[in-house]
């Protein structure tokens, strides 16, 4: 693979499939799982079996992907709710200066391009977030999700 950085602390399960230009470090994919051009998984992240996960995509710390889901193009996933550069005296902030609020996408879920994830989000099993949409609370199972802000639209 030409400019892929897996890092040593990534655990990778079997016939996991990564294009070029993805950056990965201290996540873990599990089987046969397939990792699109520029995507960034950061540490912490896990993503499960059989997932499909589109280019462009952003998978932050924090971010559990279930079995069986579709990530769209460009979906960034976001984990914390009030993000600063710096600290109240201006010193840059490090990881003891936030906290990272997990996001969980169940078994089976489907996210379209372009979608943002809040933090602290679950979205059910098997539902579906449109793409474009911002999602700012729980997706229920087996429903479907769209707009800015993310409503239902059908279930």
């Amino acid at each position: 693979m030409k400019f892929v950085s897996i890092a040593d602390d990534v655990k990778l399960g079997k016939d996991v499939k990564i294009y070029n230009f993805a950056n990965l470090y201290g996540c873990s994919i599990d089987d046969n799982t397939k990792i699109g051009a520029f995507v960034e998984i950061q540490k912490g992240a896990f993503i499960g079996k059989n997932c499909k996960i589109s280019s462009h995509t952003f998978i932050c710390e924090g971010v559990h992907i279930e079995d069986n889901c579709f990530i769209g193009h460009n979906v960034t996933f976001i984990n914390d709710k009030h993000p600063r550069a710096t600290n109240e005296d201006g010193t840059l902030q490090n990881e003891e200066d936030w906290v990272c609020i997990p996001t969980y996408i169940r078994k089976g879920a489907s996210i379209g391009s372009s979608a943002t994830i809040l933090c602290g989000i679950t979205i059910g099993e098997n539902a579906i977030v449109g793409a474009g949409a911002v999602v700012t609370k729980d997706v229920p199972a087996n429903s479907i999700v769209a707009g800015v802000p993310a409503k239902i639209i059908e279930k």
